[in-house]
């Protein structure tokens, strides 16, 4: 391929709305174009990474029997009605209506969609199970859009579905994908871990999240520093053991603590430690408002409140339903004194603070010596809060470290919250009518060509692995102009094209903008056709490592082929 004929608009310098290194370096080496906040055009370099992330992904399901198909981004909102997904899923769904007013989404999942294709084709138990993924385009309205490809409203993901007659069997096929899924980001070349998850809006129980390790990432993934666990810091259980201090109750008063809101601001105003004081927040689950206890030096975790309560949904009350309900703004609340019809919900950790700091619900004013039962009471006890460094590990095995992760797969085990929804059921070998079982399995295709990016570059540009990589080889005479320079790169470029994929850099541009351009794209291998041509030799730099070789043009073909067989072992 010749690159005067390919569409790749680098860029010099670094676009100002790109704030991590993956998107600045597709952006500037001429990868992917922003058309809309979170809507980007994949150029042809980066369409042939992703073809190359796909094949990967089709090759790994397809051994397992996992069959592909496609199916419609435009979707009924009846079928999302008959799941409740309508109305629970949020504002992230794009919504809109055709010519009849009769609504309809824009697909960001398809739960929904396979449910009804095979409640209306598979009827008994001998069609089981049933494995069908695709690769396509979803749509989510997100409220922020940022880090490039990383969190878009338009993306590229590969979701499968599998139908099961019992549990066995949805077992199996949760082990194969897990096995897939790693070989997956395996050929990658991505440092990544299997983390415990929260299901979130899909639903389901047992599922499990494949990140990324990256600075970058959106999520924190707890580890244990002495054993494999490793959990989104949203599931990962607190097992510490507290103990009451030995401490006599005192009497419970009311101060003043003008302009005091944070805990740091309290505990430094009263000069206390912060687990003296508790953190008061007002949350709304589902239709309901409940009031969360954590110890000044925890954080809520809303994912574990969601699960205690058995919410489809939660979120922080916004401002004025607070003043309404405690009347006094954020920083100035606490459990004594508040509204009977409000459940009052709290840590373990809360019921060993005697003699604590919490907010008076009147602004500007708190109470010192609030002990639980004697002066407030606390409706329900649990795991509230978010795991630390430094905590046991779960697992009961060393303690827990924290490092950041980019999601890029997900698989859970639905079990029959679709299909029980759906009236998705088959007949068994007795002739019984039996609700399928159901599993899914995702994977962000888009995301997943980010976060190579974000671990496979330097300070030129990008890294490509050999299997990923757009070309394998980018063939650069220095001079279009010199007759020999040219005679050389043309004839390599015809002899090489037999083996690997080449791109030939046969722009009259000055060498200086060639390599700044070439080590950018980040391909393998760069062939320079300089100044030894006359004689039959160039230079091979492999771009990981920067070694640099002088090669004659009869030992070129072998000399890549080694070299990439070492970058790809």
């Amino acid at each position: 391929m010749k690159q005067s004929k390919l569409f790749i608009p680098t860029l010099r310098d670094v676009p100002a709305e790109a704030e991590v290194k993956s998107h600045q370096l597709l952006l500037r080496a001429g990868y992917i174009r922003q058309i809309a906040s979170g809507v980007y055009t994949y150029l042809p370099l980066a369409k042939k990474v992703l073809h190359k992330i796909e094949a990967i992904i089709r090759e790994e399901l397809e051994a397992i029997g996992s069959m592909e198909l496609l199916m419609p981004s435009l979707q009924p909102a009846e079928l999302w009605q008959e799941s409740g997904r309508w109305y629970s899923y949020g504002p992230d769904l794009m919504r809109l209506k055709d010519r009849h007013e009769r609504d309809f989404a824009l697909g960001p999942t398809h739960e929904e969609v396979i449910t009804s294709l095979i409640r209306n084709e598979v009827k008994s138990y001998k069609r089981l199970p049933l494995s069908l993924y695709q690769i396509q385009t979803k749509f989510r309205d997100e409220k922020r859009p940022r880090f490039g490809l990383l969190r878009g409203r338009e993306f590229i993901m590969k979701d499968a579905y599998s139908f099961h007659a019992n549990k066995e069997s949805l077992d199996e096929t949760y082990k194969d994908m897990y096995r897939a899924y790693t070989n997956i980001f395996s050929r990658c070349k991505l440092d990544f871990r299997a983390v415990l998850a929260d299901s979130g809006a899909i639903g389901g129980k047992d599922t499990q999240e494949f990140m990324v390790l990256s600075e970058i990432g959106e999520d924190t993934i707890a580890y244990s520093d002495s054993s494999d666990y490793a959990a989104n810091i949203e599931m990962a259980e607190v097992k510490t053991v507290y103990t009451k201090p030995d401490e006599a109750e005192k009497p419970l008063e009311k101060i003043p603590t003008p302009g005091q809101r944070t805990i740091a601001q309290i505990a430094d105003f009263l000069k206390a430690d912060p687990e003296k004081c508790l953190k008061t927040l007002v949350l709304k689950a589902d239709d309901e408002y409940v009031i969360v206890l954590v110890r000044g030096d925890h954080d809520v975790n809303e994912v574990k409140v969601k699960h205690l309560l058995g919410s489809e949904t939660i979120e922080m009350a916004d401002p004025e339903a607070i003043k309404s309900i405690m009347g006094a703004d954020p920083g100035s609340l606490g459990p004594v004194g508040a509204p009977e019809q409000i459940r009052i919900l709290a840590d373990h950790a809360v019921r060993y603070v005697v003699n604590g700091i919490c907010g008076a619900n009147e602004n500007d004013f708190h109470y010192v010596n609030a002990n639980p039962e004697r002066d407030y009471r606390v409706d329900l006890y649990g795991d509230l809060r978010n795991i630390q460094e430094g905590d046991p590990s779960p697992d009961g095995k060393g303690t827990i470290r924290f490092a950041r992760g980019i999601e890029v797969g997900h698989i859970f085990k639905l079990g029959t919250k679709y299909s029980e929804a759906m009236h998705a059921a088959f007949l068994d070998e007795n002739g019984r009518e039996q609700v399928m079982l159901m599993g899914c399995y995702g994977i962000g295709v888009s995301r997943t060509l980010t976060a190579v990016c974000e671990q496979h570059n330097d300070d030129k540009g990008l890294v490509w692995p050999v299997n990923l990589a757009p070309f394998d080889v980018h063939l650069v005479p220095v001079n279009m102009k010199d007759a020999q320079q040219s005679a050389l790169a043309e004839s390599l470029h015809a002899e090489l094209e037999k083996q690997f994929t080449v791109l030939m850099d046969d722009r009259n541009e000055r060498p200086g903008v060639k390599f700044a351009d070439s080590d950018l794209i980040g391909l393998p291998v760069r062939v320079t056709v300089g100044k030894k041509a006359a004689e039959g030799i160039v230079e091979v730099k492999i771009r990981k490592t920067g070694e640099v070789l002088e090669v004659k043009k009869e030992d070129l073909a072998e000399t890549i082929s080694n070299i990439l067989a070492q970058l790809a072992s």
